[in-house]
C-alpha cells in the first residue's frame, strides 16, 4: 500500500511494476482494433454500396 511522505507518494518497487503491460494487454488490443475495423468496413460497405 502506498504511504504518504510529506505530501508526496512513496511506493515500493513492486508496488510500481504492478501496472506492467503483458501479453494479454497486447491480445486485447489487437483483437478490438481489428474488430473495429471489421465493423466499420461492414457498415461502409452496407452504407455506401447500396
Amino acid at each position: 500500500m502506498a504511504n504518504r511522505d510529506e505530501g508526496r507518494t512513496v511506493e515500493t518497487p513492486i508496488e510500481v511494476r504492478q501496472g506492467e503491460r503483458g501479453p494479454s494487454v497486447l491480445a486485447l488490443l489487437t483483437i478490438s482494433t481489428g474488430l473495429a475495423v471489421l465493423v466499420l468496413g461492414v457498415i461502409w460497405f452496407v452504407w455506401f454500396r447500396l
